[in-house]
């Protein structure tokens, strides 16, 4: 959404709380076709609330994971989300799109509960207001610029230039819509669930109605092991990772519990949804994010729900070899990659 520079192609970099993912894609006569995809692990507390607190350590990370890629590619894109963003949909005049960038930063001011001189804002014109047609929906993002600036700076010393900064939401909805078929009137649940943030976003024929990012996600289960189970944090992360393969009742208990606390807020932002929707229920369900692979949550979430959810595949429609890449592990790790592979789909200057 920010920092627009000329159009090129760039990698895709998602700097998450627990790893950092990359992947490159090439558009090859109408397909994107696959050319790198890693994944490393950051140092503990690297990122903490969203807040890069060890930018040296993260940067290392970066270089590394591009250089055993391979990568020459200098551009990146990458994303945000959680506290670290501001997402309004809000209505406006109907006016041109040159006319609303000269006004943007005057219109936002109300909606922006910082000083405007101090935030990145980027914006998209939605759709003509069904109530008044002499109005208009836009959807206004914001970011702090330090907060940029961080990013910024990270990239700039593993070597690499930032050239656009995206959202996590719709990075997931890029990969989806890339995948995935679906009738103009299906209103669509996008749930990602990283290690710290849930994303939803609710979708519609192309459009967003509706985003809510929540300060919650797969480090709940590690410290909830950590404290009922009395294992370490390493011992807790493995565990929760192979709870399908065990039989350790109390370890299961504790999963299941923490799988309630986050369908709640699966619900909740159901609830917040339908509040203002109307008619306008959603149909279909997919899940993605590292969390999503947690043993029972999905079977949770669509129990609470009563409704079926999908795992959301971002290799669906790749083209690859398969003498580079692994089909099974690119299945296996499709739900952590989401996010990276709808970056790495973005170009400078797309809306």
């Amino acid at each position: 959404m920010f920092l627009f520079r000329n159009k090129k192609e760039m990698v895709g970099i998602d700097i998450g709380s627990s790893s950092v993912k990359a992947v490159q894609l090439k558009n090859i006569k109408g397909s994107l076709q696959l050319l790198s995809v890693g994944i490393l692990p950051l140092p503990p507390e690297a990122i903490v609330d969203n807040t890069l607190m060890d930018s040296t350590s993260i940067a290392t990370v970066v270089r590394n994971l591009v250089a055993s890629l391979g990568i020459k590619v200098r551009d990146v894109v990458c994303s945000i989300s959680g506290n670290s963003v501001i997402i309004r949909k809000i209505v406006l005049p109907a006016m041109s799109q040159n006319d609303l960038e000269e006004q943007i930063s005057w219109e936002a001011e109300q909606y922006i509960p910082f000083d405007i001189r101090d935030v990145n804002l980027d914006f998209q014109i939605l759709s003509p207001d069904s109530h008044d047609p002499s109005r208009m929906n836009v959807l206004l993002v914001a970011s702090k610029k330090e907060i940029i600036e961080d990013y910024v700076g990270v990239f700039s010393e593993a070597g690499l230039r930032l050239s656009v900064v995206d959202v996590d939401s719709f990075a997931v909805q890029n990969a989806f819509e890339a995948n995935y078929d679906y009738n103009s009137d299906e209103i669509i649940a996008l749930i990602n669930i990283g290690a710290s943030v849930l994303n939803f976003n609710v979708i519609k024929d192309g459009i967003s109605l509706f985003t809510r990012d929540v300060q919650l996600g797969g480090n709940l289960y590690t410290e909830e092991i950590q404290k009922q189970v009395g294992l370490s944090s390493e011992d807790a992360e493995v565990a929760k990772l192979l709870a399908h393969e065990s039989a350790d009742a109390a370890l299961r208990t504790v999963i299941l519990k923490v799988n309630e606390t986050i369908a709640q807020e699966i619900i909740r932002s159901f609830d917040y949804y339908n509040s203002s929707a109307g008619d306008d229920r959603i149909s279909r369900v997919f899940m993605s994010g590292g969390c999503s692979k947690t043993y029972g949550l999905i079977d949770t979430v669509s129990r609470k729900l009563g409704l079926s959810i999908e795992v959301l595949n971002p290799f669906t429609r790749l083209v690859y070899s398969e003498k580079d890449f692994d089909p099974e592990y690119l299945q296996e790790i499709g739900p952590l990659m989401v996010v990276p592979i709808g970056l790495a789909m973005r170009r400078v200057g797309d809306k």
